[in-house]
């Protein structure tokens, strides 16, 4: 079984700052043309939920690397047939370097991993979202760290992340804030706090116990170098719109609440948003913004991630 990445403390924290500078390198070369790494290689792409930013920069990345993408959707398989994620993995393991998946459950994703030969790819299960977390941390470190250090600048930081706290974007940044080193403040309703198999990862792990949680926001954004915020209603929650909406209406990102965190604070957010919903657009659109240089970094990460897993080390 190859190296995969799943969740965000996959890839050995003694290798970040390498990582880190591979996504600078590559993004700094891009405009001088494709690097062909990844030459002769065809990775598949299994979706079975729509995408625009995960799906666009992982053909792109993988075109940029001199690599093909095998774009795969949920009903062009045997698998949405009942074929077994097992075999799926073996046969696939077969044919292709690697697999990137997005998907619902993520089981499915460790199967997929455990029964394959090839380097597997988390592009989102409701779990987590690992390549995103790398991204927006990527892009943190882009503006708090020198050239030498970029990793390291994250430590000690404290990024509070309003709203859908029991979501697969807190899950990550639970998981990949321990592995970074910083603090996570957790802010939204009670009944959507953290699941106890967060803090069971984080165990078997070996990280601390890094994060807080609490139902008022207004403390979790206090002094924050980080607000972050994500879609009150995920793929799959549609049926429950209006009771979440209702729920997560005292925890919109406004002004009054970015000016809580430090004056230099950041907002980040996932993408797609919803002006007026879980962010106000002032906000949104503000200079404190930088939503859209996290949506491109995940194109350059990506990139890095890949590379990472072929290495053979």
């Amino acid at each position: 079984m190859s190296q995969s990445f799943l969740q965000c403390t996959d890839i050995h924290k003694g290798d970040l700052e390498a990582l880190f500078h591979q996504a600078a390198a590559l993004k700094h070369e891009r405009p001088r043309g494709h690097a062909p790494y990844l030459e002769g290689q065809t990775w598949a792409l299994i979706f079975h939920k729509p995408s625009t930013r995960t799906r666009v920069s992982f053909e792109v990345g993988l075109h940029e690397l001199g690599g093909h993408p095998l774009y795969l959707e949920q009903s062009q398989t045997q698998m949405g047939r009942g074929e077994t994620v097992a075999d799926t993995a073996k046969v696939l393991s077969r044919y292709v370097r690697g697999i990137i998946i997005r998907t619902f459950d993520h089981a499915l994703v460790e199967e997929l991993a455990r029964e394959g030969s090839v380097p597997v790819v988390n592009g989102l299960t409701d779990l987590f979202h690992p390549c995103q977390v790398y991204a927006d941390a990527f892009t943190l470190s882009e503006r708090w760290g020198i050239e030498d250090e970029r990793a390291s600048s994250l430590q000690g930081r404290k990024l509070a992340f309003i709203g859908d706290t029991a979501s697969n974007m807190a899950n990550s940044w639970i998981l990949g804030g321990a592995h970074f080193g910083m603090e996570i403040a957790l802010s939204g309703p009670e009944a959507f706090r953290p699941k106890p198999e967060i803090e069971a990862r984080l165990k078997t792990a070996g990280l601390p116990l890094n994060y807080t949680f609490t139902t008022d926001p207004a403390e979790a954004a206090r002094d924050a170098d980080v607000i972050y915020t994500d879609v009150w209603v995920s793929m799959g929650d549609e049926a429950e719109r209006e009771a979440r909406l209702k729920a997560f209406r005292p925890y919109q990102v406004d002004e009054r609440l970015m000016a809580l965190a430090k004056p230099d604070a950041y907002f980040m957010h996932c993408l797609p948003a919803h002006e007026g919903e879980e962010v106000t657009t002032a906000v949104y659109r503000g200079p404190q913004s930088i939503v859209l240089d996290e949506a491109e970094n995940r194109l350059h990460m990506q990139k890095a991630i890949l590379l990472y897993l072929v290495d053979d080390r």
